[in-house]
């Protein structure tokens, strides 16, 4: 039996270095030419010029196909990309690569996906919905609503620090940090009780409060929170209170038990290296992600993700009183960078290099590697899923950060290093 190694969690919606960013850049331009199904932005709405100041430039149309040209079996970085662009400015769709590499057939462009850690935002969503009705206080113990789920040497964990990742809990312990432990036990169903008493039977990592660790715990516990107060499963809550409101209907969860992804899909996949430089692209579209759940465990669509971030955005999820919590970093240092922290209730900050501020959430699971965005006045959005063949990897992928820039920047291109 292999030891358990704790378990990561989904990588911050953030640019490393500028180096990665050229990189990625260089890479996406390289490509070969042909984008599939790509569509021109219409003109600006006149709604976008607000007292008179010059209206944001339209999605740069060249600068995002290039960004994900070329995708396939021979790409280095994915197989396929899906990209949605808005916004007060305008839009652009774009698609790209194949959905099988077996049969090289076009890439399904309304296609499902696992999204990741994106599901961390409705998480934080709903959390923040029971906070405005009254049901959860923000700032109260995590063992009032859950007595006996975080020991009395933790200090007293609040939600607001679940929520921002400054609980202190360490990760929970999961197969191994390898693609290979971890391909191993793809089928295995995780409890996620189990997952937060194996987490709190050790040592806190830091005072609540003084420093942040983004990790998938503080959200299992949230999941388990949301049971409690509203009496539902998780995923029915989220759905009840987000998805059929929305009108989210190519969004869904695959339940504790389930291992396919429902519905239209680009299959996924990990590059394997051979001892003799060959390459194996493992198809990896089947997987039980019971051990992400209400961190991870959401399937969903880049024209959902879209409708959901503009509703979130625009006040139409979280009431304006509590949606601050979700643009509001905490003051402390990152735990393991020792750099200002990011994350906030569910998204975090990006500043690019030309000094655009977004705010959004990145998710990868292997196969899928995938992103919500936008500016706070919604001048541009950005929803997109990448098949990345190295999801996890721990500079992220080349090709999404190349969509990244095209979006923000209108240019795509990275300021001299």
């Amino acid at each position: 039996m292999k030891t358990r190694t704790p378990m990561r969690a989904g990588t911050p919606m953030r640019v490393r270095t500028h180096t990665l960013i050229a990189t990625a850049l260089v890479l996406a331009v390289a490509a070969a030419p042909a984008v599939a199904h790509a569509a021109p932005a219409p003109p600006p709405p006149a709604s976008s010029q607000r007292g008179g100041a010059q209206a944001a430039p339209p999605p740069d149309a060249a600068a995002l196909e290039a960004a994900i040209a070329g995708l396939g079996p021979r790409h280095r970085d994915a197989t396929a990309a899906l990209v949605r662009v808005g916004g007060t400015a305008g839009s652009w769709r774009g698609s790209s690569g194949v959905a099988d590499v077996r049969t090289g057939r076009d890439a399904v462009a309304q296609g499902r996906f696992r999204a990741g850690s994106v599901t961390k935002v409705f998480t934080a969503a709903v959390v923040l919905q029971l906070a405005a009705e009254g049901r959860v206080d923000l700032d109260g113990p995590v063992r009032r609503l859950l007595p006996g789920t975080v020991p009395d040497r933790y200090g007293a964990v609040t939600v607001r620090q679940l929520l921002d990742h400054t609980s202190g809990i360490p990760a929970a312990d999961g197969p191994g940090d390898s693609f290979e432990e971890q391909w191993e036990h793809r089928f295995d169903v995780t409890d996620p009780r189990e997952q937060i008493a194996g987490a709190v039977a050790k040592e806190p990592e830091f005072a609540p409060g003084t420093a942040q660790h983004y990790l998938n715990i503080n959200y299992t516990v949230l999941g388990v929170l949301i049971e409690r107060v509203t009496g539902l499963r998780y995923e029915e809550a989220v759905a009840a209170r987000i998805l059929r409101p929305l009108g989210m209907h190519g969004t869904s969860f695959p339940g504790r038990t389930g291992t396919r992804i429902q519905g239209p899909h680009n299959r996924g996949y990990q590059a394997i290296p051979g001892a003799d430089g060959s390459r194996e692209l493992r198809d990896v579209t089947e997987w039980n992600s019971s051990d992400r759940w209400a961190a991870g465990d959401i399937i969903s669509t880049t024209a959902d993700l879209e409708r959901f971030t503009v509703a979130l955005f625009g006040g139409r999820v979280v009431p304006a009183g509590r949606l601050e919590e979700m643009f509001t970093v905490p003051r402390v240092k990152d735990f393991t960078s020792g750099g200002p922290a990011v994350m906030t209730a569910g998204l975090s900050r990006l500043v690019l290099p030309d000094g655009t501020v977004a705010w959004g959430k990145t998710g990868g699971r292997y196969g899928y590697a995938t992103a919500i965005g936008a500016t706070r006045d919604l001048s541009r959005t950005l929803v997109y899923s990448v098949n990345a063949t190295d999801a996890k990897g721990r500079d992220g992928n080349p090709v999404a950060l190349g969509i990244v820039m095209a979006a923000f920047t209108g240019q795509g291109r990275p300021p001299a290093a």
